[in-house]
């Protein structure tokens, strides 16, 4: 149960209300119970007797198989230790504390004859010792050591380490007898005995002594690994397949990348010493490499591996949400570990073309052999002469069957009818059901939600019947159906749910499993609802499907679906509510007869026509149902009286007129001769008789006699004599008038009707009212529409305005009679009509105050207002302001609304209208121009998730309309709750996502007021962190004390309670959410809840004081106390929360425990609160709960006298001053908090007024280029970071600008000398091995003169390929170098030192940064050195770029900035995709961009995410342009249509050949007549250069977007002449606005890899903490007290040595380009990191290149993270030499393979022999050189080489 507050402060007091109703789960196919001991770890079924066993943080339990709790043990917490042994004793273990036991274990352990099975539960407590516990009642205790040896420990002391195991059972132990142990998986903890290793068998039975249970014993096996913490091994799973048992794990990979992957290891169950071991890495691909969950199940019946696996975060083994369900069939998996065994027995652990193939896994000293090739097969689980453990070097790969971006947590599976369902649970705590076919793809079918923002637990089981799956999640177990086919009620519903396990069964008429239906093996039985394609039985077709009610036919239906039926089977038809009528079935036609008419259910009202359903029935079930139509074509004609022939004739139905009749029918003749048919005969409806139109005008004035004249044809049909009449209806009353008749010549009649005053009392102007004829009883039918208008001038014309705008036709006239003007028909009117109208007449203006600034909307309302909105434009004014009407809101005479202007002062005065030439009408009430103002505002602070009330207090509020006054905090509106007075107004807020100061503004319409300097605040919603007491009586009442964070922004503090049922073993299968109060809630983010439990306990129960005689009073004696019993009275309540009253007054309490109460009543006896009393009740109040304990007395000899007047008036004098006291201290903080406030908000003031002008900009520029980034974040710490791999990297630092290094060639030897020469080599190798001589080959080489600086760089950079074995070899070597080189520099300048890569030390020393770091830069750094180089390039590739110069519009470096304006714009092409033309790829790129650029743009578009090297070269392109379907143009730099002028030729442009935005360009393989000017050079290491503006071109030079005014003959790094150098300070402001962009574009980023490389909040690299520590050892050696001189060493050894390189060279770490205008960019930021190294004063002028200028504000901040970087390490824990030994040691085995070291030998010796004789005298003149021979062992390797010829 949860309790969730809303306090409103840090500390608030709520009292508990009464529980009422449950929660309601989420999903109704789930049961869930929720159970003690979060977070619950493991889940066992018991197959035999259905029992769940569930393990969890200090508890047990034991479950039915529908969730009732059988049993329960708690486990802990107890005293313990994870670095102490058990059993634990204080005294002996000072670190022991009260520690939770966390399940590890949870194990079913099968009896076997008389001896009973056990549930085997180890946990994290005492080094992880297991217990076995009885199956029938788990609380039974069967085993438990009491004190262990340290070879029972058996699961991981940590609660974050994984264990898995397996109880196995063989008959090989000693003398053959049963053996039954278990297999054991855990990962390192770090914690306790470090020697256990990470696979071992553990004994069960037999147990006896001195064998113990769980004891890891010699003749059991274990699994040994080296360097054990190394390999992080987080294990899985562990199930067994035939004869073998497999452990599923992910660990480091030591041999290859040092990544994690995931590893499945298998074991032969008889094999006790573990030579079977054999381990193949899995690779799913998609980068998925971290396994989370496995199930051994079935895939199109062979067996089958699912696992769940996630992408590690970045080299780490934490889990991403990008995850995958990838399938691995156990054959593979099996023929892939025989092929790594065979391979290492037999071969070598070589494949057949000689790559490695297998390998002993875990650094042991054996390796693969050679054996036999019948020791494969004889050996089948090995032998103590096999190989063990082998590795497979290939991995076994899949493809992902399912990936989503939800991490994936749990996978169980199932066969359901042939088809392979995988249930995955997800960290949200959903479980989806995933159809796995065949081929390994999948497809989601339904999800269910089980426990939500609870992850799913890797224990997903199914239950015994497979008809349920028990889910485990933080602190539930629930039971979920596989299926809820039974839900569905009806076949659409079934097969809506697209559900592998349901179908409709259409003879059952239910939704059921396939094998639930019984004929589902016979077609069109059981429809499966999974294919979309399958439809319910439906009646195709329906013949007739309209029929007259008045006959009974046979019905034919059509279903194509139908079932089969047996020869006894039979179907019915069922009309409406009918009986059934038996079917007649003819094939897939079925034939019903209707009923009979009568028998048909009557017409609605008001239709012709009712449709009855036809159900088609087996037995009770509905197969089918359609409906049948049947129509009466007599209702048609009553349903249209004014004109039933046409309407009989039109109707859909198939209907007949009998006009002389007088009747619509469906037979096809009529009783009389004349008949008007439809649909069989060529009669055209026109030969209904009718009325047509009125000749005569159809506006008719009433007051006056007219006549009408109507007009009618296709009377011949009637031959009798019958006259006509014409009828008019007014207001239900008919008229009939006598007509006269006239016939044309065309059967054209014209009735004259004789003339009438007609009259109407309805008030409107016009009244409609129908008309037509009669002969004799038949009524002629008239033309929809045709009405006679009647019309009264004078009704609701009240004004001469509203008359007056009376269409002209209906001839009304304001007319001027002595008794009043009025509005009547111009022949009524009496006196004379008149030409215009009264003045305007205003009555009401809303509102009548406004603000200055206009924008309110005016009403006016009065009479005489004008006829038309043009008769008052331009003649409404407000206060003598002009206010223009609304055309959309004018109502003639009566309304006017304008839109008030602005106004430049207070005004106040009337309204006045102008209509036409009429005098003006003026307003009696005036109207105000207000100004109001905002003058403060309450509270300054609220939560973000809204619903703060805050009062603005100002002047005039009531301005304009309220309707149109509005709040906005920020940009969130803020909804006014409250009546609006003119000082006051109180809205609410709206929740927003981002905490910080927003201003407060108030619209008046569109007039904005705000409040200087007050803003409202947005902070974090409040936390609740404590809720103490947890628990409460029924009755409630308690007070509970909330402690947390932010609780004070709160306003109306609300507590609410989940409740849940006391028995928390009862399955929930429906709860809901109650808020026990439902006014003014308040609702606030999750985290409200305490995530405590609350627990309600029965209400106490407490016994009269008198039990005897209930109605007789309780007799006390004055001096003493009364004691008062009872039950459970201290469960949920204290002795300070409880009180008592005798009578009117108090009863102390002086003691209460669960049985008795015992409190102290006054001297005196109490007066009764009752009237009906004399004597005091002794009540007790416990929260709401209040209880009468009866009547008390006192004895009368013992009452004392009161408390003495004077003490109880000390007393009261007391309590004030205390209370004052407070009061005055809280008024004090008060005061110094609103000081404190202000204070800050004037320092964010004078923050805010540094921003630089170019704010706006930059602050646009990076929301673009964040947006930009938004894609490219998901990719990089995944495979999307292009990363290069160990050997380019070594490559390019070892040997930058070398085209050939020797790590990308091989020894070319004739091969009759390569094996002595690699044999010389070899003993070369072994002298520099040798530090003597090594240091002794240095020197020499440094001592010549020849020995060039770019020698001494390739030199160390070959001896660390040579050493790179043997790293800790070389750290000594290099660190004697550099004692020797400080010794050197300390006697000169030891500032100087390291500054410049002068000796081959040096260049070691950068060269071990490299290999040291490299881990660093995969792992931190390199991620933010990404983002930086994308963010660069994505800024420069938005501005032109000049192609020839390498000047770019935006930019960081002034030299390289285009300082011209060129006009350039945006432009998006569409790159067709190969033969996609509907998906064509955007590419955005300018129209001043070269044709090079732009292929350059759209291959970083297309190969997004790809490295460099794996791109396509733009050279080796043609960019085309299509248009149309035939046209394509290829597009060139350079081309015959290239501008040239003068000596000058322009290369082209994507405007040179006006390209339009959004045309259609393909990117095809260059052809090689192609021809053009290649203008970009790409090197090996990514880095691109623009054209060298010397270059010619048949005496042309070319130009992109500047001429070169340089001079050609001067090399391009020496141009930077003394006149460049003094344009470059004065550069225009504008140039220094786009640097200045650039630089707060980029700032983020740039901040990111500064504190990636200088933060200490991660550890440093031991690298660097051992070479720090290093210098400060020779400083304090050579007595260098300067700390100047120690801060200059460290930088120039790492961050100048090592990361300016990588910075101004990210294409050395990454696998990018990097072009000149990057370059430059990159060259500004890395002199920027230099600057911040210094530890001189970064002092700027006007001569201070503008480089330095960009950054001077930044510089002193990034000084501060050196500083900070440097003392750090200098104050850490020296010592890290061993810790740097295993370090080299790792990466030396690790890293060694990719080097060449044969061809640096070679390379080497070069040297030796170049300078041969020096050397050779350098070591014979050592005196340890001479006794060690390294002269005659050098000769030796000389001779070997080259045949040197030497005096041996």
């Amino acid at each position: 149960m949860l309790v969730s507050m809303i306090p409103p402060s840090l500390l608030l007091l709520l009292p508990i209300l009464i529980p009422t109703v449950p929660l309601q789960a989420q999903d109704s196919s789930v049961q869930w119970v929720t159970l003690r001991g979060a977070p619950l770890s493991h889940l066992v079924l018991d197959a035999e007797t259905g029992l769940l066993y569930v393990g969890g943080m200090d508890h047990l339990h034991q479950l039915s198989s529908d969730l009732e709790l059988i049993s329960h043990v708690k486990t802990g917490p107890h005293l313990d230790s994870p670095n102490c042994l058990p059993p634990i004793a204080l005294k002996d273990c000072p670190s022991a504390r009260p520690t939770h036991n966390h399940n590890k274990l949870l194990l079913l352990e099968r009896g076997q004859g008389m001896e009973p099975g056990s549930m085997i539960a180890c946990g994290s407590l005492y080094q992880g010792i297991c217990e076995k516990r009885s199956l029938t009642n788990m609380s039974q205790l069967l085993y438990q050591s009491t004190n262990p040896v340290d070879t029972q420990f058996v699961a991981a002391n940590d609660p974050h380490v994984s264990t898995v195991g397996i109880v196995l059972t063989t008959g090989d132990g000693a003398g053959g007898e049963m053996l039954r142990f278990m297999l054991v998986g855990r990962g390192f903890t770090g914690m306790g005995l470090g020697d256990i290793p990470p696979i071992t068998a553990r004994r069960l039975y037999p147990a006896i002594l001195p064998q113990r249970a769980f004891a890891q014993e010699d003749e059991l096996g274990k699994l040994i690994i080296g360097s054990y913490s190394e390999y992080d091994m987080h294990f899985v799973k562990v199930v067994t397949f035939k004869d073998h048992v497999y452990f599923l794990f992910s660990r480091r990979d030591f041999r290859f990348k040092m990544e994690y992957r995931t590893y499945v290891s298998r074991l032969c169950i008889s094999d006790r010493n573990f030579y079977s071991y054999v381990e193949v890495p899995l690779l799913c691909h998609g980068g998925f490499n971290v396994a989370q969950g496995a199930w051994l199940g079935r895939l199109s019946g062979k067996p089958t591996l699912f696992i769940i696996m996630v992408a590690g975060w970045t080299s780490t083994s934490v889990a991403t949400d990008n995850s995958a369900l990838c399938v691995f069939g156990m054959a593979e998996l099996d023929a892939m570990m025989e092929q790594a065994r065979e391979s290492c027995y037999t071969k070598g652990g070589r494949g057949v073309k000689g790559q490695e193939e297998a390998y002993v896994v875990y650094t042991l000293s054996s390796n693969c052999l050679t054996l036999p090739q019948v020791s494969v097969s004889e050996y089948l689980c090995g032998w103590e002469h096999t190989p063990s453990p082998i590795g497979s070097i290939k991995p076994l790969p899949a493809i992902p069957t399912l990936t989503t971006t939800t991490q994936l947590t749990a996978v169980a599976t199932a066969t359901e009818a042939g088809h392979t369902v995988a249930f995955v649970g997800d960290r949200e705590g959903r479980l989806h059901k995933v159809l796995v076919r065949s081929n390994g793809s999948g497809e989601v079918f339904g999800s269910v939600l089980v426990d939500s923002g609870s992850a799913i637990k890797a224990d997903l089981l199914l239950d015994t019947n497979q008809q349920n799956l028990f889910v485990l999640t933080n602190s539930r177990v629930s039971k979920v159906a596989m299926s809820s086919c039974e839900w569905n009620a009806d076949c659409h519903s079934c097969l809506a749910t697209r559900d592998l396990y349901c179908g409709w069964c259409v003879l059952e008429g239910r939704c059921s499993r396939k094998d639930e239906c019984q004929r589902h093996i016979h077609a069109n039985h059981w429809i499966w609802s999974f294919n979309s394609s399958n439809q319910c039985v439906l009646v195709q077709s329906v013949q007739p499907a309209n029929q007259s009610k008045d006959e009974q036919t046979q019905v034919m239906l059509t279903l194509p679906q139908l079932p089969a039926l047996k020869v006894t089977e039979s179907l019915s038809c069922i009309f409406h509510h009918l009986p059934p009528q038996p079917a007649l079935i003819t094939g897939t036609s079925i034939n019903c007869q209707s009923p009979e008419p009568t028998l048909l259910p009557p017409l609605p009202t008001g239709s012709d026509h009712v449709i009855v359903s036809l159900s088609l029935t087996f037995g009770h079930v509905t197969i089918s149902t359609t409906n049948v139509t049947f129509y009466d074509c007599g209702a048609v004609s009553r349903l249209n009286q004014t004109s039933q022939c046409l309407a009989c004739v039109l109707s859909v139905w198939k209907c007949n007129w009998c006009p002389l009749d007088q009747q619509c029918t469906h037979h096809d003749q009529c009783s009389n001769e004349h008949t008007t048919l439809s649909h069989k005969d060529s009669t055209h409806p026109s030969q209904c008789p009718k009325v047509f139109g009125i000749q005569s005008s159809a506006l008719v004035p009433v007051g006056l006699t007219r006549s009408v004249v109507l007009k009618a044809h296709n009377l011949y049909i009637f031959q009798d004599d019958a006259p006509y009449v014409c009828v008019v209806k007014v207001e239900g009353v008919q008229i009939n008038l006598t007509v006269i008749v006239q016939k044309a010549n065309d059967d054209t009649y014209s009735f004259t009707c004789s003339p009438h005053q007609f009259q109407y009392a309805v008030s409107r102007l016009v009244y409609s009212a129908p008309i037509f004829l009669r002969r004799g009883a038949r009524r002629i039918d008239t033309l929809p529409g045709l009405q006679l208008h009647l019309y009264n001038c004078s009704a609701g014309q009240t004004d001469c305005s509203q008359c007056r705008a009376i269409p002209k036709e209906y001839g009304c006239v304001w007319c001027m009679v002595s008794s009043g003007p009025g509005c009547v028909y111009n022949q009524s009117c009496a006196g004379i009509p008149t030409d215009s109208c009264p003045a305007p007449q205003i009555i009401q203006v809303d509102p009548l105050s406004g603000p200055l600034e206009g924008g309110v909307l005016v009403t006016i309302s009065g009479s005489n207002l004008g006829m038309s909105n043009q008769d008052v434009m331009g003649g409404v004014t407000v206060a003598g302001v002009q206010c223009p009407p609304q055309p959309d809101q004018y109502k003639i005479s009566t309304r006017i609304v304008c839109t008030l202007q602005a106004s430049d002062r207070k005004r106040r005065g009337p309204v006045i209208v102008t209509v036409g030439t009429s005098r003006p009408g003026r307003s009696k009430s005036y109207f105000n121009y207000q100004d109001p103002h905002i003058l403060d505002v309450l509270p300054d602070k609220g939560p973000l998730s809204g619903g703060t009330r805050v009062t603005i207090k100002g002047q005039q509020l009531l301005t304009g309309q309220p309707s149109q006054l509005n709040v906005l905090m920020g940009t969130r509106p803020c909804y006014i709750v409250e009546q609006v007075s003119d000082i006051l107004l109180v809205c609410q807020t709206l929740s927003t996502n981002q905490t910080g100061t927003v201003p407060i503004r108030v619209f008046f319409s569109k007039a904005e007021r705000s409040v200087p300097n007050v803003t409202f605040r947005y902070v974090d919603d409040p936390v609740i962190t404590e809720a103490m007491p947890a628990e409460s009586f029924y009755a409630g009442g308690r007070v509970i004390m909330v402690t947390g964070r932010n609780l004070d922004v709160v306003q109306q503090p609300i507590m609410s309670v989940w409740v849940e049922p006391v028995d928390v073993q009862r399955v929930r299968r429906r709860r809901r959410l109650a808020l026990l109060s439902t006014k003014h809630q308040l609702v606030f983010n999750g985290t409200m809840a305490t995530g405590k439990s609350f627990i309600y306990y029965p209400n106490p129960r407490f016994f009269p004081l008198n039990r005897e005689a209930l109605d007789a009073p309780y007799h006390f004696k004055a001096g003493g106390v009364i004691a008062v019993e009872g039950e459970g009275l201290t469960q949920a309540m204290s002795r300070q929360e409880v009180s008592a009253r005798l009578g009117d007054e108090e009863c102390e309490v002086k003691t209460l425990d669960s049985t008795h109460l015992y409190c102290e009543p006054p001297e005196v006896q109490p007066m009764s609160v009752y009237d009906s009393s004399h004597l005091p009740r002794l009540q007790v109040v416990m929260g709401n709960l209040q209880v009468d304990l009866g009547m008390v007395q006192y004895d009368s000899d013992s009452q004392l006298p009161p408390i003495p007047l004077a003490a109880q008036i000390g007393l009261g004098a007391g309590a004030a001053v205390v209370i004052l006291s407070v009061f005055i201290i809280i008024l004090m903080y008060r005061r110094k908090s609103k000081q404190a406030l202000r204070d800050y908000k004037k320092v964010l003031l004078q923050l805010e007024t540094l921003e630089i002008n170019v704010g706006d900009q930059c602050r646009k520029e990076f929301t673009d280029l964040m947006t930009e980034m938004t894609d490219l974040s998901s990719d990089v710490g995944g495979p999307g970071l292009p990363l290069l791999d160990y050997h380019t990297y070594a490559e390019r630092v070892f040997f930058p600008g070398h085209q050939a290094a020797p790590l990308s060639h091989q020894l070319d030897l004739p091969e009759s000398r390569r094996h002595t020469v690699e044999q010389g080599l070899q003993q070369l190798n072994n002298l520099l091995n040798n530090r003597l001589f090594l240091t002794r080959f240095i020197h020499t080489l440094e001592a010549q003169q020849g020995f060039s600086q770019r020698d001494r760089g390739y030199v160390a950079s070959l001896l660390t390929m040579v050493l790179h074995d043997k790293l800790e070899y070389f750290t000594e070597v290099m660190k004697c170098l550099l004692q020797d080189l400080v010794q050197q520099y300390v006697a000169k300048n030891a500032k100087l030192m390291l500054r410049r890569t002068e000796t081959v030390v040096e260049k070691m020393l950068t060269n071990w940064m490299s290999i040291c770091l490299y881990s660093f830069l995969k792992e931190v750094a390199g991620e933010p050195l990404y983002m930086l180089y994308r963010a660069i390039k994505y800024q420069v590739d938005k501005g032109p770029v000049d192609a020839v110069t390498g000047k770019a519009k935006r930019t960081l470096n002034d030299s390289h900035l285009l300082r011209e304006d060129i006009d350039y714009c945006a432009m998006t092409l569409l790159l067709k995709n190969g033969t996609d033309d509907n998906c064509p790829c955007p590419v955005k790129v300018l129209d001043t961009d070269t044709i090079t650029q732009v292929k350059d743009k759209i291959l970083d578009q297309v190969y997004r995410g790809v490295p460099f090297s794996q791109r396509p070269i733009a050279d080796s392109l043609d960019l085309e342009w299509r248009s149309g379907q035939a046209g394509h143009l290829t597009l060139s730099d350079d081309d015959v249509t290239a501008v040239i002028q003068d000596c000058w030729k322009r290369l082209n442009t994507l405007q040179h050949y006006k390209v339009p935005d959004g045309a259609t360009v393909a990117l095809v393989p260059r052809s090689k007549t192609s021809s053009g000017t290649q203008v970009n050079q790409v090197f090996q290491t990514g880095e691109k250069t623009p054209m060298l503006e010397n270059e010619e071109e048949e005496g042309l030079r070319l130009w992109h977007l500047v001429k070169s005014s340089e001079d050609l003959e001067i090399p391009k790094h020496r141009k930077s002449s003394m006149k460049e150098r003094e344009r470059a300070k004065a550069i225009p402001e504008i140039y220094l606005t786009r640097l200045l962009s650039m630089k707060g574009t980029l700032q983020k980023f740039v901040d990111d890899i500064f504190v990636a490389i200088l933060s200490t909040k991660r550890p440093p690299p031991i690298a660097v903490r051992f070479f720090f520590d290093f210098l400060d050892d020779m400083a304090e050696k050579h007595g260098i007290d300067d700390p100047e001189t120690v801060h200059i060493w460290k930088t120039n050894s790492l961050p100048l040595r090592f990361w300016v390189n990588i910075l101004k060279n990210p294409q050395f770490v990454l696998d990018v380009q990097v072009t000149d205008s990057i370059d430059a960019v990159l060259s500004v930021i890395a002199q920027t990191f230099i600057d911040a190294c210094t530890t001189s004063e970064h002092k700027v002028g006007r001569d201070s290149p503008v480089n330095k200028l960009l950054y001077a504000r930044e510089i002193p901040r990034y000084k501060q993270l050196v500083e900070r970087y440097y003392s750090d390490i200098h104050s850490a824990a020296s010592g890290c030499y061993q810790e740097m030994n295993s370090t080299l040691t790792e990466l030396s085995g690790s890293l060694a393979s990719e080097m060449n070291s044969l061809v640096a030998l070679h390379e080497l010796y070069k040297y030796v022999n170049k300078y041969y004789d020096q050397v050779i005298m350098s070591l014979e003149e050592d005196n340890c050189g001479q006794k060690m021979q390294l002269a005659y062992r050098l000769q030796q390797v000389a001779a070997l080489v080259e045949n040197k010829v030497t005096d041996l």
